[in-house]
């Protein structure tokens, strides 16, 4: 056990949070040891709502909500937990063990915290951590010494530990995810716009070779729809995933025969339960 237990047991604002709940639980229930009201910054900080867990998100950076985004659309990812903390014994003898010193606030130890930690449905990686860092800070001799310990603490787990910098964003697909993103909304499914996969199947059928946002228009003159209501409704669909198409691609300049039918048996299920 550590010799300074003592003392950063004495720090009030640990065990003030530690009291609260935060950096426990899971899911809608999980708390982040760090929210965006306990730091001050110059930075762009975000609460994003986060559909898989069902809860609201603290980032403290464009280039967390970036990677957020990113792990949030993978259909692999079960839970994302946010601004976690690492347990302060095990931080304090890795930094000894390491001859790194330890961060600390006023002469208090500070706790350590992973970005985000990600769990999965795959069997051979069920969880993942992510740090997330601007690469002109990994020039810093400090930031690396930091990162060393979260490493080092993630291995003695079997925990595989990542560094997420701004080069590791593929800009037409963060560009397509945050298109997307605001057409998830909290109920998710939509029996209306759901019932008219039908009608946009067809469509898109007899006009393969059209861009979307084209087609999309010509709709809203020939049904006399509100300009843009049948892009938002494809936009929806492709964001619950009942259309699909290559992230890769702009939506902008996305074709109707790029998209294909996504989880039409889900949607079947859906609409055979309401008639019940």
């Amino acid at each position: 056990m550590p010799d300074s237990k003592d003392s950063y047991k004495t720090n009030l604002k640990i065990q003030k949070w530690k009291k609260e709940g935060r950096g426990q639980g899971f899911g809608p229930n999980y708390k982040p040891w760090i929210t965006i009201r306990d730091v001050s910054f110059d930075g762009r900080s975000h609460r994003i709502y986060g559909h898989k867990s069902q809860r609201t998100y603290h980032l403290l950076s464009d280039l967390e909500l970036a990677a957020f985004l990113l792990l949030e659309w993978n259909p692999s990812t079960t839970d994302i937990r946010e601004q976690y903390p690492l347990d302060l014994d095990q931080t304090i003898e890795i930094a000894k063990e390491a001859q790194i010193p330890h961060p600390k606030i006023r002469q208090n130890y500070h706790i350590v915290t992973s970005d985000f930690v990600v769990d999965t449905d795959k069997v051979e990686t069920p969880r993942f951590v992510v740090q997330v860092k601007y690469s002109n800070a990994l020039n810093d001799s400090r930031t690396i010494e930091k990162l060393e310990i979260e490493r080092r603490y993630w291995a003695k787990q079997n925990i595989p530990f990542y560094i997420f910098t701004e080069h590791q964003v593929p800009k037409v697909i963060y560009e397509n995810i945050m298109w997307l993103y605001p057409a998830l909304k909290q109920e998710k499914i939509s029996i209306d716009i759901l019932e008219r996969l039908d009608f946009y199947v067809d469509i898109f059928q007899r006009y393969k070779a059209k861009k979307v946002i084209d087609i999309t228009k010509i709709i809203d003159t020939q049904y006399e729809l509100e300009i843009g209501q049948s892009l938002r409704e494809v936009r929806e669909l492709i964001a619950l995933r009942y259309f699909n198409f290559d992230l890769n691609i702009p939506f902008r300049s996305l074709l109707v025969e790029q998209i294909k039918l996504g989880k039409r048996d889900f949607w079947n299920e859906v609409l055979h339960a309401s008639n019940q």
